[in-house]
């Protein structure tokens, strides 16, 4: 495998480009071309490695419930936790079992960003983990109340907006270019600091319960989940530039896994973050 070096084009090009995780932005810095013979990236390599890490978190779901009703129950339970406005319970073997998912989940992410070689394993791992707090969220926290189909209705919204933003992409409606990436990067510093500083003052006595109150108020928690869905949103579309780009510029067919483990990557923060609004719309009805 040989690497090219880079034109003035590309070079600039690379200091501009951003992407949703580490793992695409380091498929455009590689710069990779498969020499004559070798398999190249396709679109199809591309969607089939897509489709097998969102199965993957269909498992993860199935799996969680499957433990859920098999191994969880009967055990000592852990009462009136709350989570965007519903009371729940869980067993301690349960917690247990989450904090260890949540665990994986994070390093598995983490693994996956500065080994990419490892991505069949660890994208596997991550998307399963993924399915099993997924899982939670519907079956444990919503089935508690007998709303699990919020868990079906936030999939319908999902479909929706993935499929609209691969249109507008395609026919070109919406371009990933300088200031595209631009807003994008605005955004996410944004949010972080925002992050940062809602994290500060929870700390300090008196403001900290300001901040709470804040945040526990349903327009500004909803407001924030829709700034977290147009950041995911774009980092989607911003992946979908980057499976152009691997395609059309001949990749080796090994980076399709670092390509669809960015676009499993959005899509499962898409739907996390409009299951959240979801959650707390309906949550905030429940406690009226």
């Amino acid at each position: 495998m040989k690497q090219t070096s880079p034109t003035p084009t590309s070079a600039k090009e690379k200091t501009t480009f951003f992407s949703a995780s580490p793992v695409m932005r380091k498929v455009k810095e590689i710069g990779y071309h498969a020499e004559a013979g070798d398999n190249t990236a396709s679109y199809g390599g591309i969607l089939i490695k897509t489709g097998f890490f969102l199965l993957m978190t269909v498992v993860g779901i199935i799996a969680y419930l499957f433990a859920q009703v098999h191994w969880f129950s009967h055990q000592p339970m852990i009462e009136g936790l709350q989570v965007h406005g519903f009371e729940f319970s869980i067993s301690i073997p349960q917690a247990m079992a989450l904090l260890a998912i949540s665990i994986v989940c994070v390093i598995t992410q983490l693994l996956s960003g500065f080994f990419p070689e490892l991505l069949p394993v660890t994208g596997t791992l991550y998307s399963m983990s993924q399915g099993a707090l997924i899982s939670c969220l519907i079956f444990t926290v919503l089935g508690g109340q007998h709303l699990e189909y919020l868990g079906l209705l936030a999939l319908v919204i999902t479909v929706i907006v993935v499929a609209s933003m691969a249109a507008m992409y395609a026919k070109g409606i919406i371009k990933v270019d300088k200031k595209f990436r631009m807003i994008l990067l605005t955004l996410i510093f944004s949010s972080m600091g925002l992050s940062l500083v809602i994290l500060i003052c929870s700390f300090i006595p008196g403001v900290n319960v300001f901040v709470a109150a804040i945040l526990n108020n349903l327009v500004v928690s909803v407001f924030l989940s829709i700034v977290s869905i147009i950041i995911s949103t774009m980092f989607l579309i911003s992946e979908f530039a980057v499976m152009d780009d691997v395609v059309t510029n001949h990749y080796p067919a090994k980076f399709e896994w670092n390509v669809a483990f960015g676009l499993a990557f959005a899509i499962l923060w898409i739907y996390v973050k409009i299951l959240e609004i979801i959650m707390r719309i309906a949550g905030s009805r429940r406690g009226r």
